[in-house]
């Protein structure tokens, strides 16, 4: 089996399917993002609500592949990771997007890369853009983080 970088290999990305979009120079919606209104069915309805998998339930593993399977992603329960690395990680998260644009292309994805900022993998499948920004993290951060802050990369990774 190939790493997912090696696949990404054979469906290079182009140059837009890579960039997101600058929202703080957006001043009006671009048609790459309008998407047509999403019909909602009522809150109650439990088909529609992302799974919840309680890592302590003994079934855990068959219903994180359910989940993987019907929606391609969950909600997790009952982790144990700590809360204050959980907010760690995301003051992290909101130093990293709050960078301004120019700061943030230093570490852009690679139209063949599957690491780095810019926008979802999934984003050439659909007719419209996200709005949305990403960065994707797989084995070390290293290069990315002090591409990012030369003299304050270590707290990132």
């Amino acid at each position: 089996m190939s790493t997912l970088s090696e696949a990404y290999q054979d469906l290079p990305l182009h140059p837009h399917h890579v960039i997101p979009l600058d929202f703080d120079s957006v001043r009006a919606l671009p048609d790459s993002h309008a998407w047509p209104p999403a019909s909602h069915a009522s809150e109650s309805d439990d088909r529609l609500s992302i799974p919840t998998v309680d890592l302590t339930d003994p079934d855990a593993g068959k219903l994180i592949g359910q989940a993987c399977e019907a929606w391609g992603a969950f909600q997790v329960t009952n982790h144990a990771i700590p809360l204050d690395l959980l907010r760690e990680v995301e003051s992290e998260a909101r130093r990293l997007f709050s960078l301004p644009t120019g700061q943030k292309l230093k570490a852009l994805r690679s139209p063949g890369g599957a690491t780095g900022y810019g926008l979802a993998r999934i984003s050439p499948f659909f007719n419209k853009y996200m709005w949305h920004e990403g960065f994707t993290i797989m084995g070390s951060s290293t290069d990315h983080a002090s591409d990012l802050w030369p003299n304050d990369y270590q707290r990132f990774w």
